[in-house]
């Protein structure tokens, strides 16, 4: 008999799960707390879909192509139906500086370093529509899961071997010999197996951000506007922006502003300065210019953000059995490197290949941990250290009396005149730095290259003065120049 594997949550980490389990013939049962989506259009799901449980709904989304080449290579039509709904692959020699478009010549594995872009409302509906066509999973909607069925193998040993809750307001009850955790920040299941006796380590922290997001569509007759030098993200060090062209002729604008930030974060949120502030950005205010866009959102923020990582399995090699988490419920990362989803799928797969290897309960769950850590620990890790040198960047802005020590600015030159400017240089260099971008190779493997070191180097030892004609012109004001330009002093503006 097949194995029956009871998944919480059925947004894009359970969907994961049932793309990723589906086709082994398991039975995949995914309890959603939320009502199913509208079934109209992908605009009817945007507007009116309620997700209490993702908190992240409405921001920028954009799958790296480590996640888009899963979902190429094992549901090919899922991805037609994606590209059908108005999804957009953004591939390598999109993302290429138009200086070195013209000696650009196609190499094998380009065309898998695409970026799939859209609202995230649109992504979840279409992979959701087309997972519950697979003969061997349903979702179970407006269900409410109150607690673990936990059981005690053996002194210090537990097994869960179910669910507990309720759909529409009546008890209810699932058995199954495997159950996952994929709901989410919010999900309280770790913390029940921590009350049962489960041992489980975790490390936290926060990112030092908060995330503002607003959409916009295209008016009608126009056209996104032309390509040009000005960055399409930029990082300011008291604000970071990125543009995410998005589906049905529609983008997004996403702005992080440090947590120091008091005044600029406690306004942003206002649809007027957010529209202020975008059009101080030259590489962002010709889409959101009123006689080219419309907004057709408000602005979304989200805070609480941390870097998690949990461990399921003991010092002593000890786990709860039957039970794996994916996704938020194991691992949270900075939304802004956007790699969430990404890594919600690898640990999918991964899962995937554990339960096919071994049916043994302990042997899985010591696997899974120790492949997840293998996989996702350098990426991890690379973030964390990133988000702590934007909190200090941030503090250091805000400071007009701070002056950088020598190693600081010898790092920050080899990275703006070094590191950036080669890439702009070199397509054989930025096809190496984008598959670390995708997650196709870990982080940093690219620039330890002997080769791609010394291309690197030779650009920074030119200097900014000869290498003047690779620098893209200024992504943004200085702080003093916004917050001039906003009203913003030291208190955020009334009203």
């Amino acid at each position: 008999m097949a194995e029956r594997i009871l998944v919480i949550g059925a947004g894009m980490a359970g969907l994961c799960l049932a793309l990723a389990l589906a086709p082994t013939g398991r039975e995949i049962v995914l309890v959603e707390r939320d009502a199913a989506p509208p079934q109209e259009s992908a605009d009817q799901a945007f507007f009116d879909w309620n997700r209490r449980g993702v908190g992240h709904l409405r921001h920028s989304h954009a799958f790296l192509a480590r996640l888009r080449n899963l979902i190429k290579d094992n549901h090919p039509a899922l991805l037609a139906r994606l590209l059908e709904a108005g999804c957009r692959e953004i591939g390598f020699a999109d993302m290429l500086p138009e200086r070195l478009k013209a000696e650009y010549r196609p190499s094998p594995g380009d065309a898998d370093m695409a970026v799939l872009t859209s609202r995230r409302t649109t992504l979840e509906w279409v992979i959701r529509d087309y997972a519950e066509t697979l003969a061997n999973v349903s979702i179970v909607n407006s269900a409410i899961v109150r607690s673990l069925v936990i059981e005690v193998v053996e002194e210090g040993q537990l097994r869960v071997v179910g669910l507990k809750g309720e759909v529409a307001g009546e008890p209810a009850e699932w058995r199954a010999d495997a159950v996952i955790d994929a709901g989410g920040k919010n999900s309280q299941a770790i913390e029940q197996l921590i009350e049962a006796g489960a041992v489980i380590g975790e490390e936290c922290e926060d990112c030092g951000i908060l995330y503002y997001t607003r959409h916009y569509r295209l008016l009608p007759g126009l056209d996104e506007p032309p390509r040009n030098k000005a960055p399409g993200t930029g990082d300011l060090g008291f604000i970071k922006y990125g543009l995410f062209p998005g589906d049905n002729r529609c983008f997004s604008v996403t702005l992080a502003v440090p947590e120091i930030e008091m005044a600029l974060r406690q306004n942003v949120v206002r649809p007027e300065v957010f529209d202020r502030i975008c059009a101080m950005f030259p590489g962002i205010a010709p889409w959101t210019d009123a006689a080219r866009a419309e907004p057709i959102s408000k602005v979304f923020g989200m805070g609480d953000l941390k870097s998690r990582w949990r461990s399921l399995v003991a010092a002593d090699q000890r786990a709860t059995l039957g039970f794996f988490a994916v996704g938020d419920s194991l691992i949270r990362t900075n939304p802004l490197y956007g790699r969430g989803c990404s890594f919600a799928a690898i640990e999918a797969y991964i899962l995937r290949d554990v339960l096919e290897e071994t049916a043994d309960p302990a042997a899985r769950a010591r696997l899974y941990d120790a492949r997840v850590k293998a996989e996702l620990t350098p990426y991890f890790d690379d973030m964390r250290s990133q988000d702590r040198a934007s909190v200090r960047r941030a503090k250091n802005v805000q400071d007009p009396a701070y002056v950088a020590p020598l190693r600081a600015r010898v790092m920050t030159s080899f990275l703006n005149d070094g590191i950036r400017i080669a890439l702009r240089s070199d397509v054989a260099l930025m096809r190496a730095a984008l598959r670390d971008f995708h997650m196709i190779e870990p982080p940093g493997v690219w620039l330890k290259r002997p080769g791609n070191l010394a291309k690197v180097l030779g650009v920074w030892a030119k200097g900014r003065r000869r290498n003047a004609d690779l620098y893209p012109p200024s992504p943004g004001p200085g702080r003093g120049e916004m917050m001039r330009g906003l009203g913003l002093g030291a208190e955020p503006v009334a009203g």
